[in-house]
């Protein structure tokens, strides 16, 4: 006989909120490795003393935040829905089985009236969790991975202006500019002059340079900024995004976020750039503060992928006493002609060899930091691998060599090291896993939030709680003696 149970129970029981939550559920183990009592010191100022109505404890507010990102609920709407029904949630916020649950609007109305934001409490927060698995010698800072992913802006990819910006200046443009002007002077060039108004520049013979069609260049699709405004696509919703577009990737405006771990895969710290901007431009800023951490002396290796294989890059860590481990760049040109290994540079007479064994003198040294050499066009006219080296009227190969262009070649070595192949393979299990968790289980494949900085205190928290799940996870398996 089938039997039918649809009647409600109406029993009542005698328990404690503390005796529903499982031993082992994760908010007890995230309960025991950190206080979040110190955000109540963070934002006092910004509470009335004495005033008006009692207010919800800000510490109950983060909390539920955290909730969101380490359990990958996406909207807060949905976490407060969650909060009500869920025992655990409920004794991780103090407000037990009976307690009113804050609204979901609270949360919004007092980011924005409160203007936490502004006092970095996502920051803090992030640097508390971090300095809590430094204490228990969790994090291993020989060598550290960096790499950046691009997150989904909360803009519609049809919604937009075209407008122009002018060229963005990077970090070492100063630095670049007197090895510039030092290398012209070897060759006996005049230095380059500041450009005028219009953007013009003052370099011998441009007619030359501008109209050969073959030119290659030591770095094609590095951080070479255009010299003169740039049209772009700017959003109406969320101006301060970018525009997104790699390979098959699908076209939209986003965010670029930078971010650094070490080899146990818990972050170090990350930035936020519009997701138009170069990887290796955004890389500085966040290297600068990673320079400044105390435990900075520790790190002996960068580990990155080719998109940070460029003469700054490769200059900065070398000058700061760090091994860069990058890979083989493969050469961006056609098929049919040669590579650009394939033209020997000779030190000592400062000129190239092509592979006919005819000599590429030096021309000139442009503003961006590359060494033209240029063929005798005589020599080019006659010669049978003509059809696999040079394409234009002129007759003429140039080929081009950045004035930093000797720190990526000591950065080759390292390849033939034996500890690279150890090293770069960690990779994918560090800082690849890591976009990989946070895009699946904690909200990072795109933002609610709008604004360059408000993206960043998002994308903060999120790394932030998935160092606190992992620091939770590791703290409470047995110790092996």
């Amino acid at each position: 006989m089938m039997s039918v149970n649809d009647k409600v129970q109406q029993e009542m029981y005698v328990v404690t909120i503390e005796e529903l939550v499982p031993e082992e559920h994760l908010v007890r183990k995230i309960d025991k490795v950190i206080d979040f009592s110190f955000i109540r010191d963070l934002v006092k100022d910004l509470y009335c003393e004495n005033n008006g109505r009692p207010s919800i404890d800000p510490v109950v507010l983060y909390k539920i935040i955290i909730i969101s990102k380490v359990f990958g609920i996406n909207s807060i709407r949905k976490t407060i829905k969650e909060i009500e029904v869920n025992i655990a949630y409920r004794w991780f916020l103090r407000i037990g089985l009976t307690g009113k649950v804050p609204h979901f609007s609270t949360i919004s109305t007092n980011y924005h009236r409160r203007k936490f934001h502004e006092k970095e409490i996502e920051k803090k927060i992030f640097a508390k969790i971090l300095s809590q698995a430094i204490n228990h010698g969790l994090i291993k800072l020989e060598e550290v991975f960096a790499d950046s992913t691009p997150v989904k802006a909360n803009a519609n990819k049809r919604k937009y202006v075209k407008a122009y910006i002018n060229k963005v200046y990077r970090e070492y443009e100063q630095e670049l500019m007197e090895a510039i002007n030092q290398d012209r002077i070897k060759h006996g060039l005049e230095p380059l002059k500041d450009k005028d108004d219009n953007g013009n520049n003052n370099t011998e013979n441009p007619e030359t340079i501008d109209n050969n069609e073959n030119r290659e260049n030591l770095e094609v699709g590095s951080n070479n900024t255009e010299e003169k405004k740039k049209e772009i696509k700017q959003s109406t919703t969320d101006p301060e995004s970018g525009y997104f577009h790699k390979g098959e990737k699908e076209q939209c405006f986003a965010y670029t976020v930078t971010t650094v771990c070490d080899r146990n895969g818990f972050v170090l710290d990350c930035h936020v750039e519009a997701g138009n901007v170069h990887d290796s431009i955004s890389f500085f800023p966040l290297y600068n503060r990673m320079k400044e951490k105390p435990y900075s002396q520790e790190i002996w290796y960068w580990v990155m992928d080719s998109a940070y294989k460029t003469p700054a890059i490769c200059k900065k860590l070398i000058d700061d006493g760090y091994i860069p481990v990058l890979p083989y760049k493969r050469p961006m040109t056609k098929k049919e002609y040669f590579k650009k290994y394939e033209y020997v540079y000779d030190e000592f007479y400062d000129c190239y060899l092509c592979p006919n064994n005819k000599v590429l003198k030096y021309k000139t040294t442009d503003r961006k930091g590359y060494r033209l050499y240029e063929s005798n066009p005589e020599d080019c006219a006659a010669c049978p691998l003509r059809s696999k080296c040079i394409n234009n009227k002129n007759n003429i190969k140039t080929v081009t060599r950045h004035v930093w262009a000797n720190y990526v070649e000591e950065v080759d070595e390292t390849r033939y090291k034996t500890y690279f192949n150890e090293i770069y393979n960690k990779r994918k299990e560090t800082i690849e896993r890591v976009f990989a968790d946070g895009k699946e289980n904690h909200g990072l494949r795109y933002t609610r939030k709008r604004g360059r900085k408000k993206v960043e205190a998002d994308v903060t928290l999120i790394f932030a709680c998935m160092n606190l799940k992992k620091l939770a996870m590791w703290l409470s398996k047995p110790r092996m003696s």
